[in-house]
């Protein structure tokens, strides 16, 4: 007699012992939630998708809006071959084997195989510089996905070969969504009677996080009688993940609330508070290069021109960690946001830069001056090119009025001074240079 599983009840067990969340992963894009943006009705991802060709592409956010999701459909929906890598387990070798393996299974005129790359930006120089010559000759359609801005963490060369798209974390409206389809579709959640009541602390508790959200639902549900309703409140909710609270903290649900408080502490001259939040992430096993960066970024953005030294130290930090490791480096970071808290605060250069990048938009290719331009050659010099510049250095004071901006600009302001110390010498030195044109209203 055979006692064995029949084939449909060995597959059935399979999927009902996998976790909820890889249950309820989506299959297409109509099942897909959140990223309108990207992949609604018209958006650009969503034209090429249905067009049935993509380019390389890198998808940057937090954890859980659905970046390896995404792929795959992608994958499913063009019917081309799908390779994925892992950043953390996989080597230079690795790639090379999955690029081999995609140009041999390749077709005359088909689409490219796709190769997903999570966590690219964990990928070495090397690693990275093994994918360019089978992305640039569409030999794969890179994917990759990743949690930490692509501008530090993807190497220029990459870079320029795909496109960046933000995704974001799911709203409430999303996530409720989720929520009652998972109650209603799942195949084991649907035969327990739940009584969703309330829902703040289940929203709460997973930050915008799908996968989060999902874990923490099914939490709740495994720890309940199977034989009774399961009311959930916000009440039982944090009762549950109070007794299991690991499950939640490493990189948990907080992640960018802490790091958001930590900016925050610093640019309102906290010295405290950005200690506090410090250890917070510290504690919650954090990446020290994480909190390093976000320290450059502080430094340049909120203390600037009045305090031009904060971003040398903070610098001076990021390299410290590197050379000397962990536990240690948290000392040089933690010298770096008490020096950058208590620094004097300025974000007039960050501001100008955006006004700058607005005019730009505005305004487009507008053409430079003839006397800023450059005249290497006789031709050049017979059209006027060069003429009438006049060399900042043969005049007192290294200094001489003339025009710099494009004609259309001339009186366009962009830096606006903002008074402290350090930036009103700044200010004052070009009121002498330019006089009523930097004059503050």
């Amino acid at each position: 007699m055979d006692f064995g599983l029949s084939e449909e009840f060995a597959i059935f067990a399979d999927e009902m012992s996998e976790p909820l969340a890889e249950r309820m992963r989506p299959r297409t894009l109509d099942e897909y939630i959140g990223q309108k943006h990207i992949v609604g009705e018209g958006a650009v991802l969503r034209k090429m998708i249905d067009a049935g060709r993509i380019s390389s592409f890198i998808l940057w956010g937090p954890p859980g809006v659905g970046k390896t999701t995404l792929a795959q459909i992608i994958a499913h929906q063009l019917e081309t071959p799908f390779y994925t890598l892992s950043a953390v387990t996989s080597g230079v070798k690795d790639v090379r084997e999955v690029i081999d393996r995609a140009k041999k299974g390749r077709f005359f005129n088909s689409a490219s195989p796709i190769l997903f790359i999570d966590e690219i930006h964990r990928f070495s120089k090397s690693q990275q510089d093994s994918l360019l010559g089978a992305v640039e000759k569409g030999v794969v359609t890179l994917i990759g996905a990743t949690t930490e801005n692509p501008s530090f963490e993807v190497i220029r060369p990459l870079l320029s070969r795909c496109q960046v798209y933000v995704l974001k974390s799911l709203e409430k409206e999303d996530l409720m969504l989720l929520l009652h389809r998972a109650l209603e579709n799942d195949p084991i959640l649907r035969e327990r009677k739940v009584d969703l009541q309330q829902t703040g602390a289940i929203l709460r508790y997973s930050g915008g996080d799908a996968r989060k959200l999902l874990n923490i639902l099914e939490l709740v549900v495994e720890s309940a009688d199977p034989g009774q309703t399961l009311v959930i409140t916000d009440a039982l909710v944090e009762d549950r993940l109070q007794q299991n609270p690991l499950a939640y903290d490493k990189d948990g649900e907080m992640h960018y609330d802490i790091i958001s408080a930590f900016i925050k502490s610093i640019r309102g001259s906290d010295p405290d508070a950005a200690l506090y939040w410090m250890a917070r992430m510290i504690e919650g096993g954090e990446d020290p290069q994480f909190i390093a960066r976000r320290l450059v970024i502080s430094a340049a953005e909120d203390i600037g021109l009045a305090n031009p030294n904060a971003l040398l130290l903070a610098n001076a930090a990021f390299d410290a960690v590197m050379k000397i490791g962990w536990p240690e480096g948290r000392i040089p970071l933690a010298e770096a946001a008490v020096y950058l808290a208590t620094s004097p605060k300025s974000n007039s250069a960050y501001m100008g830069i955006g006004n700058a990048l607005s005019v730009v938009k505005e305004t487009g290719n507008l053409p430079v001056p003839l006397h800023l331009r450059n005249a290497p050659t006789q031709l050049m010099q017979q059209l006027g090119y060069s003429d009438g510049y006049k060399y900042a250095h043969d005049y007192p004071g290294n200094f001489v009025v003339q025009q710099f901006m494009p004609d259309q600009l001339q009186s366009t302001r962009l830096w606006h001074a903002q008074h402290s110390p350090a930036e009103e010498k700044l200010y004052q030195n070009m009121l002498r240079c330019w006089g009523d044109r930097f004059k503050e209203e």
